[in-house]
């Protein structure tokens, strides 16, 4: 008697084939069943040119998850005036991070480093049968795209991972949205889970505490005393988000929160603040860019900043941390200005990534 084959995993002819043991010869090919980690990001332009850069930005500022006033009042302002200014200043931002070597943004170059970790990562416990890609939210590769080539690939089941440690509407709601629209697409589609936000796991707070320790124990190392206060800056969001239900604030302040008793920090030393404000509306404080100098005007010249809310780096950290913030700190008396890099590719980073991926995946890997 044979075995019976696994639940939803076609009988092929031979290892990989694809034609169905009992089909017609003229039976479309069926790919071997896998499962699929699909790591989502926010997203990248092609390039830091003009047009590129309007293209990504008008899809990213189209999305009514990001911006949620009234259409009749956003779509005039957006294409008559955003998109004809804001590609110039926003292309000089990103010309000054690119990654010149691989013509791409550092985004794009660390997600997929990411990636190829995980994969060797996961490939050593669970074998070949797990395909592990990343997508974009607005940009290349699309999540569409990307969700349709991994069912191509035989993924009946795929993990879908936004890479965003505290959820937010505007960011892994629009992930999610957006990977739901790629099912609409296919007329067969895979079975999909949406990894939860991870703004409290233990690994990733214990990630954050090394990140810093490495940091302390560099400075007494070199005779340098500790910083005088570290700051946390968070992608901020509008005010009112939080008053509609959003968790994103509470869940940010208890990641800092978590890390600071960690370490065993006083809450004067670790500080939250939330950057990257845009329009003229109220949003989350204190701002990033208003608390440093005040800081600084404080007497804390030393000052040591990490952005825990950003899985890697971008242009939210490498230009507007590492140079517009830092510019606030120096003009208001600062001395010294230390920027930590994110997580990025380290090694507790993909540990974290792939123990939610395990978690998430019970029953299918």
């Amino acid at each position: 008697m044979l075995d019976a084959a696994p639940m939803n995993e076609p009988i092929l002819d031979a290892p990989g084939a694809g034609r169905l043991a009992h089909a017609n010869t003229d039976h479309p090919p069926v790919p071997q069943s896998k499962v699929g980690i699909l790591l989502a990001n926010l997203g990248t332009p092609d390039d830091h040119s003009y047009w590129p850069m309007r293209r990504y930005l008008k899809e990213f500022l189209s999305d009514r998850r990001v911006i949620d006033i009234n259409r009749a009042l956003w779509w005039p302002l957006l294409n008559l005036v955003i998109l004809t200014k804001r590609p110039f200043s926003s292309g000089e931002a990103y010309r000054s991070i690119w990654n010149n070597d691989k013509n791409e943004s550092p985004l794009l170059t660390i997600t997929r480093e990411q990636t190829e970790k995980t994969a060797a990562a996961l490939h050593a416990e669970f074998g070949d049968n797990i395909i592990v890609d990343y997508c974009m939210r607005y940009g290349n590769p699309s999540t569409i795209d990307t969700i349709e080539k991994m069912q191509k690939q035989g993924c009946e089941r795929i993990i879908f991972f936004p890479l965003y440690p505290q959820y937010a509407a505007p960011t892994t709601a629009t992930a999610n949205d957006q990977a739901f629209r790629a099912l609409m697409e296919l007329r067969w589609q895979p079975y999909i889970r949406t990894v939860p936000a991870y703004y409290e796991h233990p690994l990733y707070i214990e990630a954050l505490a090394q990140s810093l320790e490495k940091h302390m124990a560099e400075r007494k190392a070199n005779g340098q005393p500790p910083p005088d206060v570290v700051v946390t800056s968070y992608h901020g969001v509008p005010k009112r988000y939080l008053m509609s239900g959003d968790p994103y604030h509470c869940q940010c302040q208890k990641t800092t929160r978590l890390l600071r008793e960690r370490l065993g920090w006083s809450k004067e030393f670790l500080e939250v603040t939330f950057q990257s404000r845009f329009g003229t509306e109220e949003w989350l404080q204190p701002y990033t860019v208003k608390r440093v100098a005040e800081l600084a005007e404080e007497g804390k010249k030393d000052m040591v900043i990490l952005a825990p809310g950003f899985s890697a780096d971008c242009v939210e950290t490498l230009e507007e941390i590492n140079e517009e913030i830092l510019e606030a700190f120096e003009e208001a008396g600062g001395e010294k200005f230390t920027y930590l890099p994110c997580l990025n590719a380290d090694d507790a980073h993909i540990n974290m990534i792939v123990d939610v991926i395990k978690r998430e995946g019970q029953g299918w890997l």
